[in-house]
């Protein structure tokens, strides 16, 4: 244990006496790939999610919810951080890692220093302090710990050590028997990382469950085994499924959504391949069909479990996902662009405290995932720190209907040789704007190609980030801030056209309409930046390699 994290420890003990014992308790859920529009309460009629639908009927669903970046990684720590990626400076591509400073200002750090409880079950995918995923301050900045970093798939006990001792296979059910563990106050699960022996009574808790479905690392890896619950073997074996509305097979198209030289299609991961076939699609679908069930079960086993432990109506329940995903909506696969497809989700907020009269709504209002920290912060009579950059949705779930958002911003800054473009977009409740960068990423076929010739391996080719990546990517962040000027615009009219299909940007009579989205984008971005230098550390191939250096060197010494 670190010496920070022990003071940090020893300051949470000492405000419990100072902290009210009735503070709600939290349950977040966070699911992954999950689109608006895959569960019975936002409209899909084929999968089964009864407890979430009664959740949402007991709560307030959020019509308009949006998540900052639609990608895994720098989506779930702006859930964390309630900071814009922009700001927080980690992605996938930007050789960094959350520095311990910038953690401390994470909302599950916060809470337990303020004399909750708290759990982490299921995915990981914030690279934390030095080392990223290896350094241990993700795990240890709990006080239950039961989860794997990075992917953890379908079957998590197969890439997983901590997973390894559970009675089950399949993610959602491993899942669930840490979640049960917490919650039991017993702790019996073996390899679960515990500060504590049993969950106090005396506390208030926060448990953030994190998974990695119906994310296709999950959904793709489903093979339907023996050993797997009927969900997961069988169900809607026997449904038609429909492909999604506007799909367009690749085979079938004639223009492409965006310009060849915005979107790069021909360098997707092939991960996303069988959105290119229908018959592949809709595999696909019904699989994630099946994982959204069993994540739905979970669900409702959490409530029974509240329920027969008399902490139901003391708990508030927040259900949500990190960001969407294309299955060949015009054409489209994979994630990181800016549509509605990526990035508006589902959000469910319940507070058992709130007045009946709020209960049992939808809300119309914007809300965005980084509000989801200020909005718990709050409940617990905690004050937010200046870094976050979301706000409390509070009144919206009790009842205000006081709008917190009159415009969303969202953007993608995950350009590589997979082709992504770099994108920013700005919407109110009738409009879209969006606009794409030069994308002049080196081709990720000519890496595989070249992997192939010399024999090294195409995972290290294709997701090794090195120091030069660090300047790259500083540089997507900052350079429209600087003046830099986007290749290609798009203007949707999203109140009459929700799929997106027809760009109106060059159209006269929608000119002032564009001027003032073009203004609301200027000041979102450089609200998204924020102030002062990133918070982060270096987190290359370079920095693994010196860092392990020194790890084996201080063995070398011991021995």
């Amino acid at each position: 244990m670190t010496g920070q994290l022990a003071v940090a420890l020893l300051l949470g003990f000492a405000c419990v006496a100072a902290v009210a014992d009735d503070r709600p308790n939290f349950v977040f859920i966070l699911t992954d790939d999950q689109s608006y529009g895959m569960m019975g309460c936002d409209a899909n009629e084929l999968t089964q999610t009864p407890h979430i639908d009664q959740l949402a009927r007991d709560g307030v669903f959020f019509d308009r919810a949006y998540i900052t970046s639609a990608i895994c990684t720098p989506s779930r720590i702006s859930i964390l951080l309630s900071q814009f990626e922009r700001k927080h400076g980690v992605n996938f591509n930007s050789g960094t890692s959350v520095s311990p400073e910038a953690w401390a200002k994470s909302y599950p750090v916060i809470m337990r220093e303020h004399g909750y409880y708290t759990g982490y079950v299921g995915k990981n995918h914030a690279p934390i302090g030095e080392g990223g995923y290896e350094s241990g301050l993700m795990d240890e900045s709990f006080d239950y710990f039961y989860a794997g970093h990075g992917h953890i798939r379908f079957y998590p006990k197969e890439i997983h050590e901590i997973f390894r001792a559970a009675k089950s296979d399949t993610q959602v059910e491993v899942i669930q028997e840490g979640v049960d563990d917490f919650l039991s106050n017993e702790h019996r699960l073996e390899r679960a990382i515990r500060f504590l022996d049993s969950r106090p009574g005396d506390k208030p808790f926060c448990l953030s469950i994190c998974f990695n479905l119906p994310h296709d690392a999950g959904a793709g890896t489903m093979e339907s085994r023996q050993s797997d619950d009927e969900i997961y073997k069988s169900l809607y074996g026997d449904v038609e499924i429909p492909l999604p509305e506007n799909y367009v097979a690749k085979a079938d198209i004639t223009t492409p959504k965006l310009p060849p030289n915005v979107l790069k299609v021909s360098e997707r991961q092939t991960g996303y391949d069988y959105s290119d076939e229908p018959q592949t699609a809709i595999d696909r679908i019904r699989r994630r069909m099946q994982a959204m069930t069993g994540i739905d079960r979970l669900v409702g086993k959490v409530r029974e479990r509240l329920s027969s432990q008399g902490l139901d109506q003391n708990t508030i329940l927040i259900f949500t996902s990190d960001h969407g995903l294309f299955t060949g909506e015009q054409g489209l696969g994979g994630k990181a662009l800016c549509y509605e497809q990526t990035t508006h989700v589902p959000l469910i907020v319940y507070n058992p405290q709130a007045p009946s009269a709020a209960r049992g709504r939808r809300c119309d209002e914007f809300a965005q995932s980084i509000d989801i920290a200020p909005m718990m912060l709050e409940y617990a009579g905690i004050d937010r720190p200046g870094s976050f950059q979301g706000k409390s949705i509070r009144g919206l779930v009790d009842g205000d209907a006081v709008a917190v958002h009159d415009y969303i911003f969202t953007e993608n800054l995950w350009a590589t040789h997979f082709g992504n473009p770099r994108i920013e977009a700005v919407q109110d409740k009738e409009w879209k704007y969006i606009r794409y960068y030069a994308n002049e990423s080196f081709p990720a076929s000519i890496k595989i190609r070249t992997a192939k010739e010399l024999g090294i391996p195409i995972v290290k080719m294709l997701y090794t980030v090195n120091d030069d990546g660090i300047a790259v990517y500083r540089h997507y962040v900052e350079s429209p801030l600087a003046g830099e000027q986007p290749i290609y615009e798009e203007l949707y009219h999203v109140g009459v056209d929700p799929h997106e299909l027809n760009n109106v940007i060059n159209e006269p009579s929608h000119a002032e309409v564009l001027a003032r989205l073009r203004g609301a984008w200027w000041e979102k971005l450089k609200y998204a930046r924020g102030t002062g230098n990133p918070k982060v550390l270096r987190y290359t191939e370079a920095s693994e390699l010196e860092r392990k250096l020194k790890e084996y060197q201080v063995s070398a010494r011991i021995r």
